[in-house]
């Protein structure tokens, strides 16, 4: 597995969290504190105070930065040492200095962080007025609290903490109440310790690795280096057996990132850092957990008064933490829980030889954790549309009026009076015949039309037929195909009006009026006359969508299988489409597609019947493309069926060329390759794809995951075929999906961090396909 490198040359992350120390000292002595306990003691050397001057500068900073930017809202921390020692009336001046500062420019995100003590009436009154939000420092019952959160003479700190959070969760003082904040200790009960956050009820629970590096390893005190992992996994199965009745984020960034979506704290996942600090003399920092490393490790030589926050985040120790993938350890790099942990939190990679090129201290737990959480929602997380048929075509009839509901809301606003007259129409159909509408909008190439529609309206050029033109034969066809008294105008071009699933009217460029008649539809055009055309005779004037006749053998091809050789944007195949076959050039065609499904039917009947599933619409391309005996392109995609994934469910594109075995194995690999694509668009089989590449046993260059994923999921069909008699032996690697190139394919995606919880589950059932057909007599 090979990492890109790419975020090397990333361009300036903007900052959009603040964390402002408006205190630099402490009212308790918590020995786990990195800032007074570890290795950087440079608060000795601050003010203990926020001086006024700073909060100026740095007001006027951040409102420079977010209107540079143009940033929609910011986030502002306020952090000590202990924030409230500021007192309220400082506390005051500086939530009145950015809350000026910023009017106008961006929104204020207001939260502080403390331990609670010095959280009153006051205070509280204060944060409502400015909508500070409130998080709390608390590790569990009296017990774990006071292992660590202790005063100086050594007094709990506990019954003052739960006063203020009770103060807090007050009905008129709740919706300041953002959460509570939880360092682990592995000596206490992380049931026990669950409970007694939950008896706070708080809106959200963080839970916290102590900060430790290479050099200062955490306490293990039963010496395993799973610990916290353990730890943590009996904390899981306690919220999960409760419900999960909080947000717990440790928790909910590890279900996002195995089901492909974004980490959701700094200390897990590869999203960029974008977080700076500002101490109380103004110097500007990295994240404050650097300072557990070494003295000097956040510094950054830069300060509010001299620098504006573009040179801040163009320091190399800034863009390090924003590399993603290419910013994490080769070790780190070629591990499959990767994109879960991220390495772990930047500052617990530190070792004195080496700087952060290290994974994390809590490797092992790591890795333990983001496995033991998978394997305990694995089944419940992989997505419907993986494992039901039914599912999956229900999500991409919903994504087809997902993309036309966009189109309408781009083009609605600016004024195009055709688009608007046919939506009109589309609305009246959809209330009077849904189901025509539906077979309409369901046709692959309504998809095709309205990608390259929004592409062309986004990018601000016209698009090849004008959507309201395009629209109006759409909602044309609806009227025919639900027989509907409906008038349905229609503006189009020269050379013909296409019909979507019924055909081509040879017509003049204007208006024309389509109405739906007993046997059919009648086109008027503007110069009044009008021709009436029935389902189905090829006419001068009139090319009809061609229906072919089922093929040989139980139901395959499907009975309704359309010829497609009309619709003018049926080019989103990797070949060009063929041009409208004469009847001669059909009938040849449609009898080479027969031998071909026959063969199918006789060799892999499972695999024929599989292929027939779904398919709607076939379309002759131009050319031979790869033939069964072309070795590997036949596997690896440069084959008959095509890449592109612009067009909807149901299309498969087959060279009119090719051969009878040719033609076989482009309907059994093509439609294997449009099922799993069409997968994609509705389900995440991965993320991150292309930040690794892989070997292939099929290329060349090394490919990202979701290449390799298709090459081997079409390797599979097309193995199956060959050792059936379909064509020449795959055999140990022999042929183009030989037995041992498939192995070594799906031992790599084994091992690859971009395949989600829905990817591994597609991935175990194609070995599972595999290691059927490997024990199925060979013909």
């Amino acid at each position: 597995m090979e990492a890109t490198g790419a975020g090397a040359a990333a361009a300036l992350i903007p900052f959009r969290e603040f964390v402002v120390k408006v205190h630099s000292r402490c009212d308790l002595a918590c020995d786990h504190c990195y800032i007074y306990e570890h290795a950087d003691q440079s608060w000795r050397q601050r003010p203990a105070v926020i001086p006024e001057a700073v909060v100026e500068r740095f007001a006027e900073r951040l409102a420079e930065h977010a209107r540079a930017h143009a940033l929609p809202s910011v986030t502002v921390i306020l952090l000590g040492g202990e924030p409230l020692l500021a007192g309220p009336a400082r506390l005051r001046r500086l939530c009145e200095a950015l809350t000026r500062a910023l009017d106008g420019v961006a929104g204020l995100d207001l939260r502080v962080h403390t331990n609670g003590l010095r959280l009153n009436e006051s205070v509280l009154a204060l944060f409502a007025e400015y909508g500070v939000g409130i998080g709390v420092s608390l590790d569990g019952d009296r017990a774990a609290n006071d292992r660590h959160r202790r005063y100086a003479n050594g007094r709990s700190s506990h019954s003052r903490v739960l006063a203020a959070i009770g103060l807090l969760g007050e009905d008129r003082h709740r919706p300041l109440y953002q959460g509570l904040l939880c360092t682990i200790d592995v000596r206490n009960d992380p049931a026990a310790v669950l409970d007694a956050l939950l008896a706070l009820a708080p809106p959200r629970i963080d839970f916290l690795l102590p900060h430790a590096t290479w050099e200062a390893p955490p306490p293990r005190p039963d010496g395993r280096p799973d610990a916290y992992a353990r730890w943590l996994l009996r904390l899981f199965d306690h919220w999960d057996g409760l419900g999960r009745p909080v947000p717990v984020r440790l928790f909910d960034s590890l279900l996002s990132t195995l089901r492909g979506g974004p980490s959701l704290t700094e200390s897990l996942g590869l999203t960029p850092t974008d977080l700076v600090v500002v101490e109380t003399d103004g110097t500007l920092e990295q994240a404050d957990s650097l300072k557990t490393a070494h003295e000097g490790a956040a510094a950054t030589g830069f300060d509010v008064f001299r620098h504006a926050f573009d040179e801040v985040a163009a320091h190399p120790g800034i863009r390090a933490r924003q590399l993603g993938l290419a910013g994490v350890s080769a070790e780190c790099r070629a591990c499959p829980v990767v994109r879960s942990c991220g390495g772990g939190l930047y500052a617990h990679r530190y070792r004195a030889g080496n700087g952060f090129d290290n994974p994390s201290v809590y490797c092992a737990d790591l890795k333990a954790l983001v496995e033991g959480v998978e394997q305990r929602t694995a089944r419940a997380s992989v997505a419907a549309e993986a494992t039901e048929p039914t599912a999956l075509a229900a999500a991409q009839q919903e994504l087809t009026r997902v993309l036309l509901v966009r189109l309408n809301a781009e083009l609605e606003g600016r004024g195009d009076a055709d688009w608007r007259r046919a939506w009109e129409l589309v609305t009246a159909v959809e209330a009077e015949a849904p189901d025509a509408l539906d077979a309409v909008l369901d046709h692959p190439y309504t998809r095709t039309w309205l990608l390259a529609a929004l592409d062309a309206v986004r990018q601000g050029r016209p698009p090849r037929v004008a959507s309201g033109h395009r629209l109006s034969a759409l909602a044309a066809a609806a009227v025919v195909r639900g027989r509907l008294e409906l008038p349905a105008p229609v503006d189009h071009g020269g050379g013909g009006l296409y019909l979507p699933t019924l055909g081509l009217v040879r017509a003049d460029r204007g208006r024309t009026e389509v109405r739906a008649t007993e046997e059919g539809f009648s086109v008027r055009g503007e110069g009044g006359r009008v021709r009436t055309f029935g389902p189905g005779g090829e006419a001068a004037d009139w090319q009809p969508v061609r229906v072919l006749a089922g093929g040989a053998g139980a139901g395959v091809p499907p009975a309704s299988l359309v010829l497609e050789d009309l619709d003018p944007d049926r080019g989103c195949f990797a070949l060009p489409p063929a041009p409208r076959l004469d009847a001669t050039g059909a009938g040849r065609w449609e009898r080479r597609l027969a031998e071909a499904w026959e063969l199918l039917h006789r060799t892999v009947p499972a695999r024929a019947r599989e292929t027939a599933a779904g398919l709607t619409t076939l379309t002759p391309l131009a050319g031979a493309g790869a033939g069964a005996g072309a070795g590997a392109g036949a596997v690896a995609g440069a084959g008959a069926a095509g890449e592109d994934a612009r067009r909807g469910p149901g299309a498969l594109g087959v060279p009119l060329g090719a051969g009878v075995r040719e033609t076989a194995l482009a309907l059994l690999t093509g439609r294997r390759r449009a099922r799993l694509r069409e997968l994609t668009e509705v389900a995440d089989l991965y993320a991150s794809d292309g930040e690794w590449l892989h070997p292939s046993p099929w290329r060349e260059e090394p490919v990202p995951v979701s290449r390799l994923l298709a090459d081997a999921h079409a390797a599979v069909a097309a193995e199956a075929f060959h050792r059936a008699g379909g064509g020449p032996g795959g055999g140990s690697g022999g042929g183009p999906g030989g037995a041992d190139r498939i192995e070594r394919a799906l031992d790599r995606l084994d091992g690859a961090a971009e395949l989600t919880v829905s990817g591994k589950a597609v991935l175990a059932a194609l070995r599972r396909e595999f290691a059927s057909e490997m024990s199925a007599p060979r013909a």
